[in-house]
């Protein structure tokens, strides 16, 4: 994750959001993320709507419906290109619709 938030903020501060899966709601995770300064989002529990990439989820996954991968590699390039058939567009406006949630 680090690596990660330094690529794409720098030095810049920016706001890291958990899903609230018993792992990420750990004690030892909060201490990890105050340990290192990352402001964590406050979260409603089950509130998985209110999280762009939830959507985005059902999205592929509604996309690979009738997708019957027979290898791992056919699997994995039915999701790749389930993936990258998401347009800027419908990430836009699901982001746009968060604050009607």
């Amino acid at each position: 994750m680090l690596p990660s938030a330094e690529k794409l903020y720098g030095d810049e501060d920016f706001v890291f959001q958990l899903d609230l899966a018993p792992a990420h709601s750990a004690k030892t995770t909060g201490k990890w993320f105050t340990d290192h300064g990352i402001t964590v989002l406050n979260w409603p529990a089950n509130s998985p709507d209110l999280n762009p990439i939830e959507n985005l989820w059902d999205i592929v996954k509604r996309k690979l419906r009738d997708a019957r991968p027979n290898t791992l590699d056919e699997l994995k390039a039915a999701i790749e290109a389930s993936w990258a058939s998401i347009t800027p567009q419908q990430c836009h406006r699901l982001i746009a619709s968060m604050p009607r949630r």
